[in-house]
């Protein structure tokens, strides 16, 4: 039995399992990010520590960088609102392996905005300055939370620190203000992507609006801020997206998010690649498929040695794209599933053969 049979039949199998049936839209094109990824395998565990989020950056000793989110419980819900922490790991290739480095940030626990699991890491480089984002919470209960979440920015000269909050505490974005389409939104402000545009600074981000869960944007003059969200949601997405990259390339603004119920691209558990000529409008109709399930990348997974650890399918979270030349090189991920049967989700990693 060839790979592509054995995927589909795997692919059929877990569908069924799992409920999804035929009322997912019509399958998207394939983006050249989809066409030309490349397993390449474990790019952070730790055997002490559940991994989430990985941003990705290169240094300027061309070594590269992970600010990863992680926490020491084994189960992902409840302990990433409560126990997140971003840890700084290093390696000399992208593909790993990366060995740990230091603390970035951690919850104050005292009465600030962040008292709480800074999670969903961003890292971009701005003119010599690190600036790394992420977001926090005041109370891991629900409720409050997850209404409770705000996105934070700190800034360094180095990838190794120190690292300081802006402003009074280091807040940039809340869902506080009542004129703008996210106020009160029962998902606050999370997964930040960044990008900086023509001098000024575009703050991507999730939030729960009268239409459902879009992404939004804030702009600032400053790095530093203020931002200023905008009256509409960029994303016009069907159903549920989130943990949005954002990337700049061949005269393209795009904006990778995950599609966890194929609504936008028509593959249960892939990904969506939104594309914009301005940065301000990423519209359904011009999206295509990022990439697709584990399984299409690594065709040796095995069921039966599978940790399901979180969540339904066997797929990428939180994607992040590192460019190298200013072209889009790597995709690192972690998975819910860990298919090499370890007890700890693990950041996973795929090439982009921008050649292929």
């Amino acid at each position: 039995m060839n790979k592509s049979v054995s995927y589909l039949i795997f692919l059929i199998i877990v569908l069924s399992q799992n409920g999804y049936s035929q009322h997912s839209p019509k399958t998207a094109a394939f983006s050249f990010i989809a066409k030309s990824l490349e397993w390449k395998g474990v790019a952070v565990q730790d055997d002490n520590y559940t991994i989430w989020g990985c941003a990705p950056i290169q240094g300027d000793n061309g070594k590269i960088h992970l600010f990863v989110a992680r926490w020491p419980e084994k189960n992902v819900d409840p302990a990433w609102r409560k126990s997140s922490e971003i840890a700084h790991y290093v390696s000399d290739s992208p593909e790993g392996p990366f060995k740990f480095s230091d603390i970035t940030i951690q919850g104050t626990r005292k009465n600030t905005w962040d008292k709480y699991a800074p999670h969903n890491p961003e890292i971009k480089k701005v003119g010599k300055k690190y600036v790394l984002l992420y977001i926090g919470n005041t109370d891991f209960h629900q409720p409050p939370h997850p209404a409770n979440q705000s996105i934070g920015m700190a800034i360094a000269d180095s990838p190794f620190g120190p690292w300081k909050k802006v402003g009074k505490d280091g807040q940039i974005l809340n869902a506080n203000d009542p004129a703008k389409w996210c106020y009160k939104s029962s998902n606050g402000v999370v997964n930040p992507a960044f990008l900086t545009v023509n001098g000024k600074f575009y703050l991507y981000f999730k939030a729960r609006g009268k239409n459902g869960l879009r992404y939004g944007l804030a702009i600032s003059d400053k790095l530093e801020g203020p931002y200023i969200i905008r009256n509409e949601p960029v994303t016009d997405n069907n159903a549920t997206l989130e943990d949005a990259t954002a990337f700049y390339y061949n005269h393209t603004f795009y904006l990778l998010t995950t599609d966890n119920h194929g609504k936008n691209t028509g593959i249960v558990g892939g990904g969506t690649l939104w594309k914009s000529k301005d940065g301000l409008t990423y519209k359904l109709k011009d999206a295509e498929v990022a990439y697709e399930r584990l399984a299409a990348y690594y065709p040796d997974l095995d069921l039966k040695k599978t940790t399901k650890i979180y969540g339904p399918d066997p797929k990428l979270e939180r994607p992040k794209i590192l460019m190298i030349n200013h072209k889009p090189a790597y995709l690192y991920a972690p998975g819910g599933w860990n298919i090499f049967g370890g007890d700890r989700t693990v950041g996973y990693v795929l090439k982009i053969n921008m050649n292929k």
